[in-house]
């Protein structure tokens, strides 16, 4: 593993190499990181539906341990992912490598691919295919969908930031990682138990509520309502309780 100083300096170059990828990439690999996040949670629900509703905790432990998959795609095979990116690139702004415009425009195009990539995810395997659209699997689904809606917005942004928190300590423990193994670990862990304990993850969102939509069993209202506290606890999470908190910690001038 590199030193937490290292890690830093990487996560800083990082951030500046989001930056400069051009807009075809950054929509491509946006679009990939929406869908493998959400390809995680289709695989949570497709191998948690049939478990006895008295057994909750296997549920959610289970679930949980093939959810990473996406994110680990993301960071090893090539993806963008906001909630990463709400780490790496605000670190970058924080050592004053970009401006702050070049960070909200970087957030702006990544969360849109993002969203478009998931929403993809949910009709077209998730409804058109059938992965969610019937028995034990649109129960699990409609039940995850209807929790998340129904928190208030003070929940739903302590749970945006607990879940980024671990997010970006997932990213941010992978480039301390040598080699590809290292990462694996890395990533796994700490995305497993954002998911274990329930946090909510703002793209896995728009899988999962869309996904209801389209059965019928939600709103683009309920939709939007949770989406937007979400983001704003995911931002939190990512940029100040893993990239500022690290950032005053490691870098003396």
């Amino acid at each position: 593993m590199h030193t937490p100083e290292e890690i830093m300096n990487l996560s800083i170059q990082y951030g500046e190499k989001k930056i400069k990828k051009p807009l075809l990439a950054k929509l491509i690999l946006g679009f990939i990181g929406g869908a493998m996040i959400s390809l995680g949670y289709l695989a949570y629900i497709r191998v948690s539906a049939s478990i006895p509703e008295n057994m909750a905790s296997l549920t959610s432990l289970v679930g949980a341990s093939v959810f990473p998959i996406g994110l680990l795609v993301i960071l090893l095979g090539g993806g963008e992912l906001i909630t990463g990116n709400m780490m790496a690139v605000a670190i970058a702004f924080m050592d004053k490598k970009i401006r702050f415009s070049e960070l909200i425009k970087n957030w702006a195009i990544i969360t849109v691919a993002n969203i478009v990539g998931a929403i993809f995810v949910a009709y077209f395997f998730g409804y058109l295919v059938g992965l969610t659209h019937s028995g034990p699997y649109l129960e699990q689904l409609i039940d995850i969908a209807h929790h998340k809606i129904e928190v208030s917005a003070l929940q739903a942004i302590g749970s945006g930031i607990g879940c980024n928190w671990f997010v970006g300590l997932a990213l941010w423990l992978s480039y301390g990682a040598k080699d590809a193994a290292g990462k694996v670990l890395t990533i796994w862990f700490p995305v497993m138990i954002f998911v274990a304990i329930g946090f909510q993850h703002s793209v896995a969102n728009c899988f999962v509520i869309p996904a209801a939509i389209f059965e019928g069993q939600a709103t683009w209202l309920e939709f939007i309502y949770n989406f937007v506290p979400v983001y704003i606890g995911n931002i939190i999470g990512g940029s100040i309780f893993v990239s500022a908190f690290y950032y005053l910690s490691y870098k003396h001038h």
